[in-house]
C-alpha cells in the first residue's frame, strides 16, 4: 500500500495527542495522531483503503503548545435534536448528545442565488444545477429552534447563502430576528447590491441588523476584483451608521502580503468598522496536493504576517483562542446563579484580540492591561464567590475586583480607563459601560475552517458555529461545509430546478 503524502524525511516526531480523523478519499472515520515533526504540526492516519495521509495542521508547534493550555470542554445541549448511544461523529448531526459546545453563532442559508459568477465558487445555483431557498416559514422555524436551546439560547444568527441580499423579503427576516431575542443579527454579503442602492444600508439597519459582514478580499484590485464595489458599499453603510465586519478569505502567494494593509485600512475606517475576520483559505472542493502545500496557509503564519506586516504594533502573542474567555463566563454565571454562554469552541479552530484605536495609533488591549494574569485571577475570583455566602456575594466581587486593577494594570495610556470599565461591567452584568471607553475597539480574529485534509474529529465535537436547516436540526460548520458536507444533502433535499 503507497501513502498518499507523507511528513517530510528525517528528523524527529513527536506526538502531542491522538484523535480521529477522516479519509479524505473515501471519508472513512479512522485513528489519527497529531505529531510534532521540524518544529510544525501535522494530523496523520491511515486508511486501510487509500494509504497514509500527513498534512499541516498548524504551522507552529510552540504557538500549539500555548494554545492547547487553554483547551476547555463544554458541555453541550440539555435538549439535543439527535440522541445516540454511541457516537458516530461527524455522521450524527445533529446536535448530538455528545457534541460539547452549544450554539454561539448560528448560520442559516437563505438562497443559494448570487450576482457574482466567480470561478473559484461551487456553492451557487449555477454551480449546482438547481435553487436552495427556504421558505419565510421555514426560517421562522429555524430561528424559533435556535432560540429554544438549553441551557442558553442562541445569541448570534448570520444570514448567508449564495447572496442573501437576493432575497425580497430580507428585512422581513432580519426583523422577525431581533423579535425573537437574537442579540446579534449579522449578514454575510459581497455588497454588490448595498453598493448599487444607496437607501439599501439603510433599510438594513432599520430593519434592526446588528453588522454586515463584507467578503473583503484586499486593498488592491490584484487582491480584490471587487474593490470599487465594496469601497462603494462601505460608503453607504457609513451613512447609514452600520457596522462593518470585514472578511479576507487568505491564501498564501495570493493575498496574504497585504494582511497588514487590510488591518490599517480597517484602523483607518474605525468609525465604521467594527473588526476584521481573517479566513485561512479551506479547499472544500477539489484541490490537487500542489495546490494544498502552495496555498495552505495555518493560524500560526497568518499571526507571523500580521506582526511582520504591522511592524510589531500587533504582535503573535497578542492573540488568544477562543476559549479564553471561559473564565469570564463562569465568574458571571457564578455571580448571578445564571447559566451562561461558554465559549468552549475548540483551541486550535481560532484565535483573536481587540486593538484599540486613536489618531491611528494601534495598541493591542495586552499594552493595557495584564491579559494573562487577568485570567488567572478571574479564576481565583470565581473559586472565591464560590465559597462565600450568599450574603457577602456581592461585596466579595466587588473587593475581588479591586485586587483585580491593582494585580493586572498596565500604565499604557489608556490602560486605566479600559479596566475601569471592564471591572463596572463585570461586577453589574452590563456590558454597555464598555461604550464609554473613548478609545475606538478593533476586533481582529481569524477561523480556520476544516477541510478533508486537516480534519479533526476532536475539533468537529467543540464547534460552536452550527448551521439551522429546514429539517430541523444543526449542523456544525465543518460537517456542513467538509467530511461528510451535509450543505449538499440539505439543498437537494429542499430544492427547485434551477432556471
Amino acid at each position: 500500500m503507497k501513502p498518499c503524502i507523507g511528513i517530510p524525511s528525517g528528523g524527529d516526531i513527536i506526538l502531542l495527542k491522538k484523535t480521529k480523523s477522516l479519509c479524505p478519499v473515501c471519508k472513512k472515520v479512522l485513528d489519527a495522531e497529531i505529531i510534532e515533526k521540524d518544529g510544525k504540526v501535522y494530523i496523520s492516519r491511515t486508511c486501510p483503503d487509500h494509504g497514509y495521509f500527513s498534512y499541516l495542521y498548524w504551522e507552529d508547534a510552540e504557538a500549539w503548545r500555548r494554545y492547547e493550555a487553554f483547551g476547555v470542554k463544554g458541555s453541550g445541549l440539555d435538549n439535543p435534536q439527535v440522541i445516540k448511544e454511541e457516537s458516530n461523529c461527524p455522521f450524527d448531526c445533529g446536535i448530538c448528545n455528545y457534541h460539547k459546545s452549544t450554539t454561539l453563532l448560528a448560520n442559516v442559508d437563505l438562497t443559494n442565488r448570487c450576482n457574482l459568477n466567480c470561478s473559484f465558487c461551487f456553492a451557487n445555483a449555477r454551480a449546482c444545477g438547481y435553487i436552495y431557498e427556504p421558505t419565510f416559514e421555514q426560517i421562522k422555524e429555524m430561528l424559533i429552534l435556535l432560540r429554544s436551546e438549553k441551557p442558553t439560547p442562541a445569541p448570534a444568527v448570520q444570514f448567508a447563502g449564495g447572496e442573501p441580499t437576493l432575497r425580497d423579503d430580507l428585512f422581513e427576516i432580519i426583523r422577525l430576528a431581533k423579535s425573537l431575542g437574537f442579540v446579534q443579527v449579522q449578514l454575510a454579503t459581497n455588497g454588490i447590491i448595498i453598493a448599487q442602492d444607496p437607501d439599501y444600508a439603510l433599510r438594513l439597519k432599520e430593519a434592526g441588523l446588528s453588522t454586515v459582514y463584507l467578503h473583503f478580499d484586499g486593498i488592491s484590485k490584484e487582491t480584490n476584483f471587487k474593490l470599487v464595489h465594496d469601497l462603494k458599499a462601505i460608503e453607504n453603510l457609513k451613512k447609514a451608521k452600520q457596522g462593518i465586519v470585514l472578511v479576507p478569505t487568505i491564501i498564501k502567494g495570493e493575498n496574504d502580503h497585504e494582511i497588514g494593509d487590510i488591518i490599517r485600512f480597517a484602523a483607518e475606517n474605525i468609525d465604521i468598522i467594527r473588526g476584521v475576520n481573517f479566513q485561512p483559505v479551506s479547499f472544500t472542493g477539489a484541490a490537487s496536493l500542489e495546490d494544498i502545500e502552495r496555498q495552505r496557509i495555518t493560524i500560526p503564519e497568518l499571526l507571523d504576517n500580521i506582526e511582520e506586516q504591522t511592524k510589531g504594533s500587533v504582535e503573535k502573542e497578542d492573540f488568544y483562542p477562543v476559549p479564553c474567555v471561559v473564565p469570564i463566563s463562569d465568574f458571571i454565571e457564578e455571580y448571578t446563579g445564571k447559566p451562561q454562554l461558554r465559549f468552549t469552541a475548540h483551541q486550535h479552530c481560532g484565535a483573536a484580540t481587540y486593538v484599540f484605536v486613536k489618531d491611528k495609533k494601534i495598541v493591542p488591549i495586552n499594552r493595557m492591561i495584564d491579559v494573562d494574569g487577568f485570567f488567572d485571577s478571574i479564576e481565583k475570583l470565581t473559586t472565591q464567590l464560590a465559597s462565600s455566602g450568599p450574603i457577602h456575594r456581592k461585596m466579595a466581587a466587588i473587593s475581588g475586583i479591586k485586587d483585580l486593577y491593582s494585580s493586572v494594570k498596565k500604565n499604557e495610556e489608556g490602560g486605566r480607563e479600559l479596566w475601569t470599565s471592564l471591572g463596572r461591567a463585570l461586577i453589574t452584568h452590563n456590558f454597555d459601560s464598555l461604550r464609554e471607553f473613548h478609545w475606538n475597539a478593533l476586533f481582529i480574529g481569524m477561523m480556520h475552517f476544516m477541510d478533508n485534509y486537516n480534519y479533526d474529529v476532536e475539533r468537529v465535537c467543540q464547534c460552536c458555529i452550527h448551521y439551522a436547516t429546514p429539517d430541523g436540526t444543526l449542523i456544525p460548520f465543518c460537517t456542513y461545509n467538509s467530511g461528510p458536507v451535509f450543505r449538499e444533502q440539505i439543498w437537494k433535499k429542499y430544492s427547485a430546478p434551477f432556471e
